[in-house]
């Protein structure tokens, strides 16, 4: 009882410091049922709300809490794991309720609500603060809902579509790039939305720091590209200077076309990520590695099937040439993911040991992964001996590294984080120079048959290990 009476003379911007310093829903709960005043200043200050299957009955249980917390600003309603037994879903009815009393609403998630439909996008469109949307997998949504929704929320600068199904670009691309808010584009596994229909964005490409673009590879289909389209991209109507992360997936790059417009633009870009991207050229990223400069972050995964007769005429993958151009012009690169797609055999490498020697020893590299990059071998692990910033190695699939090289570890500086996995040419032997000696923080061991739990025991001072030999099949 002293100690509420002590809470009850302490002033509400104090008690609001006391209570921010709380991040974990369930203790908030619990203090603020600890007395009147801490619920009621809770219940004011509550400014974020994560609600999801147990919202039941949806609409009524969504007014209480609105009712509860007025001065929410970010929602998450998320129906993941939603099974018919547990009630009816949040339907566009509730979209009417969270936007009459949620005034201050600037962030909203919502995924897996299948019952929400363009209706229930319309009533959202009078949350004139909305200033971040976040959609997964809600796949009665389409072009028009969206349209409606960016016409009314005009502050829109973050907006992520995953898994949309029947949301087409048409007019609501092209009308969220007139006004010129975009920051942060996501479009994953939108099947009715291509790599061309993102010239739509116009002006906005001056805006955009963040894209993410992942096609579905089960759907990915050859656009069409009218001469008109091209001419838009070739043009320079694509004024990405701003552009700092982006991210592609199973997307299909032209020469002097969509995407790969975008690529030789960028002058800013920290983080890259090109997945399973068809048609990459040395030109594109030679192009890219010259006009950003600054680039801190490369990841690259491979694919094994060059065999699309578009691309027959053009030259094909990629080689040292692009590895040497980002040594050459990446002097703040620290962050490097190369991988090759299952399937790739060891003849088909794009890129041999002298290439990525050339980057590690040009670059300040921090983190470094390889995933089937059957060219790195004990001599490249001997050259890491002098990445003298190296602080995580990761490798996967890496054949050709044996306890030679695994021995070597000791050797590199500040090494803190190592993981293998399914690497088939090492054994307990390799870990033994790490004995008792502490160096890593932490040692991560997946799949790899000839290592053992007891063989990593004071290799590092903490250890993971799994085995599952069945890739092995």
């Amino acid at each position: 009882m002293g100690r509420l009476l002590l809470m009850d003379g302490l002033p509400d911007q104090l008690v609001w410091e006391i209570l921010n310093r709380i991040k974990k829903t369930t203790d908030r709960n619990s203090v603020s049922l600890s007395c009147k005043r801490l619920n009621n200043l809770d219940n004011e200050q509550r400014q974020s709300l994560r609600v999801g299957c147990g919202l039941d009955p949806a609409n009524e249980a969504l007014t209480s809490l609105c009712n509860r917390f007025p001065n929410l600003t970010k929602v998450e309603i998320t129906y993941a794991g939603w099974m018919s037994k547990l009630g009816k879903q949040l339907d566009d009815q509730g979209l009417s309720i969270l936007s009459s009393r949620c005034p201050s609403l600037t962030d909203l998630t919502l995924s897996y609500c299948t019952f929400i439909t363009d209706v229930g996008l319309c009533y959202l469109s009078s949350c004139s603060r909305l200033s971040a949307l976040r959609l997964n997998f809600n796949p009665r949504l389409t072009g028009c809902g969206i349209l409606s929704l960016v016409v009314g929320c005009k502050n829109l600068s973050i907006l992520h579509l995953i898994r949309c199904l029947n949301v087409s670009s048409v007019e609501w691309l092209e009308y969220l790039g007139k006004l010129e808010a975009l920051e942060d584009l996501t479009i994953k596994n939108c099947r009715a939305i291509g790599e061309g229909d993102l010239i739509k964005l116009g002006p906005s490409w001056r805006k955009i720091k963040r894209l993410q673009f992942e096609v579905d590879p089960n759907y990915r289909y050859m656009k069409v590209y009218d001469r008109l389209a091209v001419d838009r991209w070739q043009k320079q109507w694509v004024p990405c200077e701003n552009l700092q992360e982006l991210s592609l997936v199973n997307c299909i790059i032209s020469p002097g076309r969509g995407l790969a417009c975008v690529l030789e633009k960028c002058k800013n870009l920290d983080k890259i990520h090109l997945d399973m991207c068809v048609g990459v050229r040395d030109s594109d990223i030679i192009g890219l590695a010259q006009k950003s400069r600054n680039l801190r972050s490369l990841s690259l995964r491979v694919p094994s099937d060059f065999s699309l007769p578009l691309f027959m005429n053009n030259p094909l993958g990629l080689t040292d040439e692009s590895l040497k151009a980002l040594a050459q012009n990446c002097s703040m690169l620290e962050s490097i993911k190369i991988s090759y797609s299952d399937g790739e055999f060891p003849s088909f490498s794009s890129f041999t040991l002298d290439g990525i020697l050339a980057l590690i020893q040009s670059c300040p590299v921090k983190e470094l992964s390889f995933d089937q990059v059957y060219s790195f071998n004990d001599v490249g692990m001997q050259a890491l001996c002098l990445a003298g910033y190296l602080e995580t190695l990761e490798l996967v699939r890496c054949q050709e590294i044996s306890d030679e090289g695994l021995q070597l570890v000791t050797q590199f500086s500040r090494l803190r984080i190592l993981r293998l996995s399914k690497c088939l040419g090492v054994t307990n032997d390799g870990l033994k120079s790490l004995l008792s000696s502490y160096k890593l923080e932490q040692l991560a061991v997946e799949d790899c048959p000839q290592i053992t739990e007891r063989g990593m025991v004071g290799a590092a001072r903490s250890i993971s290990f799994r085995q599952d030999l069945s890739w092995m099949n």
